[in-house]
Order: structure tokens, then sequence, then C-alpha cells
């Protein structure tokens, strides 16, 4: 019952007050000057330690994929590629693909020949024309095909390389955040703010479903996938409003907290 009564005395004097006591007995400790030297190169230390292991973080996955890639993942993947069980699509999507430019090539032939840009052809020089295209789009998807094994056997080397090294570097991974939380809580609201609208636009926002459906196209292009247009748009219609739900509830549960004019200078702005 003390220690409760003597919590709500103390509760009447503000405490602005006890800082404001705090940074004068700093000012006045002798020892104040080493202390500031001894943080700001505790900081230098810190930045530099992140600075490095970013830079690892980055540079180490991209020249092991480069690497792998040209000396061992790429010369595996051709030797087993030439044999001829191997088809040269793999997937639906890429036969559509190359039909289609097949039927715009024969139809660009007659579109010249209509405009009298090119003479009468021959059904069969016509053929041994839709036969040469034939051939080299065999080939454009033949190599494509081949691109999409050796990117998915390379990132996949390179996404472990990365787990390695931020499951090796945990502590130096624990430096990086905590650089990086007092970087953005030390932002002025208005900055603060601007983060944030731009961020909820560009993946959450009204034109966001546009770079979704560009961003999982190219994805699954890359690693010989179906473009399946029904999984895109129940991608698009589930995972943005999944993360606008999370990222409202970081705003209404922490950054309500620790930055309550960040969040009224977001409302304003977003208004």
């Amino acid at each position: 019952m003390k220690s409760k009564s003597s919590s709500r005395k103390t509760n009447f004097i503000p405490r602005s007050i006890f800082r404001t006591i705090g940074k004068v007995r700093q000012a006045f400790d002798p020892q104040a000057e080493s202390k500031l030297v001894e943080e700001f190169r505790a900081s230098q230390q810190r930045t530099l330690i992140s600075i490095r292991f970013l830079l690892i973080l980055i540079v180490v996955p991209v020249l092991v994929s480069q690497l792998s890639r040209n000396f061992v993942i790429s010369p595996l993947v051709k030797a087993l590629w030439n044999k001829e069980e191997l088809v040269t699509f793999l997937n639906s999507s890429q036969e559509e693909r190359a039909l289609a430019e097949l039927k715009r090539f024969e139809q660009a032939i007659y579109f010249e020949f209509h405009l009298n840009k090119t003479p009468k052809l021959s059904n069969e020089i016509l053929q041994k024309k839709l036969k040469e295209k034939a051939i080299s789009l065999t080939a454009k998807y033949r190599n494509e095909s081949f691109d999409a094994l050796t990117n998915v056997f390379v990132d996949l080397l390179s996404a472990l390389i990365f787990i390695m090294i931020i499951i090796i570097g945990k502590q130096r991974l624990n430096i990086i955040k905590s650089l990086l939380d007092d970087v953005i809580y030390g932002l002025s609201d208005s900055a603060k703010a601007f983060l944030i609208i731009l961020s909820t636009d560009l993946f959450v926002g009204f034109h966001s479903p546009y770079g979704w459906q560009i961003i999982l196209e190219g994805a699954l292009k890359r690693f010989g996938l179906p473009e399946n247009k029904d999984f895109i748009f129940l991608f698009i219609a589930t995972v943005p409003v999944i993360a606008d739900t999370i990222f409202k509830y970081w705003i209404f549960r922490y950054l309500n907290r620790s930055s309550p004019s960040a969040v009224a200078t977001y409302h304003n702005m977003n208004e």
C-alpha cells in the first residue's frame, strides 16, 4: 500500500522534469566528455560491422550464384538438356506463346502482301518460311527452358548461402536490426509518414495489383512455371489484403505507442 501511494505521489511530477534533471547532471559530470567519445566510438564500430555484414549478405550470394552458374550448374544442365528425350517446352504457357508468335509471323506475311510490299508467295515458299520461323522459335524456347532450369538451381544455392550467412552471423544481424531501429525511429514525423505512405501505396495500394501481376509473371517465367492467371489473381486478391491488415495492426500496436505524432501525421497526409 505504501509503494502504491508513493508511486501515485510521484506521478504528479511530470517526467520531463526528471529527464531535464538527468541532462543537467550529465552536463556537469566530469567524465561526460569521455563517455560521449566512448559512445561515439561504439556507434562507429557498430555501423562498420553492420555495413560489412550487409556487403557480405549481398556480395557472397551473388558471387556464388555467378560462379556456380558458369562453371558448375550450367554445364551440368546443358549436358542433360542436350539429350534427345528432353522436350523443348517446360509448360503449356511456353507452347502457347510460341504458337502465338508463329501465328503473328504468318499474319505479318499476308499483311505485307496485301500492302504490296512483298510479291505473292507460293504455298511451298510460305511453308518454308513458316518452317524456318518454327525452328528459330524452337531454339528460342529451348534456350528459355534451359535458362529456367539453371535459374532454379542457382537461386536455390544462393538462398541456401544467404540463410547460412544469417545463421552464422546472428549477432551481427541483431546489430543491424538495432541500427535500423535507431535510424527509423530517429527520423522526423513527416519522414516516417512519407515512408509509410510510399510503402503502403507500392505494395497494398490501389495500383499495387498491376505491380504484383508483373512480378508474379516474371517470377513464373524465370523458373519455367506455367503462367496460371487464376493463381496470379488469387494471390493478388489475398496476399496484399493480408499484408495491409498486418501493416495496420503494426501501426495500431507498436507505432502508435512509440511515435503517436507520426501516426497523426500519417493520417493527415493520407486524407
